[in-house]
């Protein structure tokens, strides 16, 4: 991405989308019993209050009433039909992992097979994106976290403690090929969520070959344990990667979300929150999902950038578009074009 000498003004940036993640699929329900929702009742109210404090993407996991994450199709089109009707401007993303947490005590953590991932192609009604890996990739999401930040909770349990350590994150060239082509069949966005530079080149490729010709919309996950950490080294040289058509929202874990996206929201980047990736505001003081948005909207007020509306948030996104060609998609996201036979040096877009 190209900063000119204004690109920190807030009158030069695109309003800011906050994305809310309030379904905490890592956590059991005791962990945080104010914050995370397990009636169905429980996890539609969690959408319309994350609305209505100022995000207008909504990233989604299910709970059975047992409290323990949902793999069941029907639970999901469920909560996506009835938040669908609740705000119906909202952008509804499904976690492309559907559930990660162990069933029982001492099992792995682990995504579902790819047939299972799949099926996400299927809801009904239909979500507006899904999230999607790229290159398999170790998911250690213990790693970062320290003792305060898991005090108290389940993650104290060393069997549960070291399944989350082991997790992987599958998605290899064949699945995720065949994983957009069935996104867009059922005219559904996928939403990258990176690792590093090297799964962003890996993007690049597929936009370049035409296996991927959409609007690019990318977050950065900082969390460690085979992902980027929250490093500004890090976090600089995938902002300067990320070609200038692309949407770019940036996550973290922990006590780094709050210092990451108040650093995306300076630099008119996007920004995500909510008890997936962090159950704390200060240290020791644990806070809601709705207070971490309800926070953003504020920190973003204060630097004079505004918050787009789900209406907004749809346009910034593309929603629902998608173009014919390689060739269109390299140029309406800033990459270089593809070179042309016998074509020498370096190539521009005139």
């Amino acid at each position: 991405m190209h900063f000119l000498d204004d690109s920190l003004w807030p009158e030069t940036q695109e309003k800011l989308v906050i994305t809310a993640a309030p379904y905490g699929p890592e956590w059991e329900p005791g962990d945080f019993p104010e914050d995370i929702p397990v009636t169905m009742d429980e996890q539609v109210q969690a959408a319309i209050d994350c609305y209505n404090a100022g995000a207008t993407v909504l990233h989604i996991h299910v709970r059975e009433l047992n409290g323990k994450g949902s793999k069941r199709m029907s639970m999901f089109n469920e909560l996506l039909g009835r938040i669908r009707e609740a705000v119906p401007d909202m952008i509804l993303q499904i976690g492309g992992s559907i559930s990660f947490t162990p069933e029982n005590e001492g099992e792995a953590a682990k995504w579902l097979e790819d047939e299972a991932r799949h099926l996400l192609t299927t809801l009904d009604p239909a979500p507006d994106q899904v999230t999607i890996a790229i290159n398999t990739n170790q998911m250690n999401i213990v790693e970062l976290m320290t003792a305060d930040d898991i005090a108290g909770t389940s993650f104290e349990r060393p069997a549960l403690h070291e399944a989350f350590r082991n997790m992987v994150v599958p998605a290899e060239p064949a699945w995720v090929e065949e994983h957009l082509k069935r996104l867009r069949a059922a005219g559904i966005q996928p939403h990258f969520q990176l690792a590093n530079v090297a799964q962003l080149e890996t993007v690049e490729r597929l936009v370049r070959r035409g296996v991927y010709t959409g609007p690019l919309n990318v977050t950065w996950v900082s969390i460690g344990g085979g992902f980027d950490g929250p490093n500004p080294y890090n976090m600089m040289e995938f902002i300067r990667r990320v070609p200038d058509g692309a949407i770019l929202t940036l996550e973290s874990i922990m006590r780094a979300v709050l210092p990451i996206n108040t650093m995306a929201i300076a630099m008119g980047l996007h920004t995500r929150c909510g008890n997936e990736d962090t159950l704390w505001g200060l240290k020791g003081e644990k806070m809601t999902s709705v207070r971490q948005v309800e926070k953003l909207v504020r920190i973003a007020d204060e630097l004079g950038r505004k918050v787009a509306d789900g209406k907004e948030a749809r346009d910034i996104y593309k929603i629902g578009e998608y173009w014919d060609s390689a060739d269109e998609a390299l140029a309406k996201l800033g990459f270089a074009p593809n070179r042309k036979p016998g074509q020498l040096g370096f190539t521009f877009h005139a």
